[in-house]
């Protein structure tokens, strides 16, 4: 089994005692998260509980924020890959499969891939919403505003590394819905 990053929304953050009534699936990612994943949690991210491990390691955050951004760094990145028919068609992808499953908000799945180090969990996702989100945004808004053509330029040229995650109604964890 591929170790993952997995990104649903819902209407209201998990707790301890229940998940979200509706939880709708966004997309995973094998071996990483990605850099859309952390955008997408990038506004307002909160530890939260877990919808699918004990440890509270979930990450909470606002969708309508994480989506525009996201958008807004792809309509970015594609400006430099015109002639990449395929960058196109998953851009197109992604915001329909956002729009289809706008929630009031993001959570994010980390524990497969932050498990793998071996250390204290709640300590590694503790640094994915202090650090490593705030800093994947702040980079992606200066992209935005025309401020980091460099960083720009590298999101570019490994584009599927940051975009092309398996976006789905169905994931490998997926949750009933009425």
């Amino acid at each position: 089994m591929a170790n993952r990053s997995y990104l649903y929304s819902a209407d209201t953050l998990p707790t301890e005692s229940e998940n979200p009534q509706q939880v709708l699936c966004i997309s995973e990612h094998r071996w990483g998260i990605p850099l859309a994943h952390l955008l997408m949690a990038g506004r307002e991210p909160r530890i939260v509980q877990s919808m699918i491990w004990d440890p509270k390691i979930g990450i909470g955050a606002d969708y309508a924020g994480g989506a525009a951004l996201l958008l807004d760094l792809l309509r970015v990145v594609g400006e430099g890959l015109e002639e990449d028919p395929e960058f196109a068609a998953r851009a197109a992808e992604i915001t329909a499969h956002l729009e289809r499953q706008r929630a009031k908000h993001f959570i994010l799945e980390t524990g497969e891939m932050i498990s793998l180090g071996g250390g204290d969990v709640e300590q590694e996702v503790q640094r994915l919403v202090e650090t490593e989100i705030p800093e994947a945004v702040a980079r992606a808004e200066a992209a935005i505003a025309g401020e980091d053509d460099e960083w720009l330029e590298s999101v570019r040229g490994a584009w599927h590394e940051h975009f092309d995650s398996h976006y789905s109604t169905f994931l490998y964890f997926s949750f009933p819905t009425d």
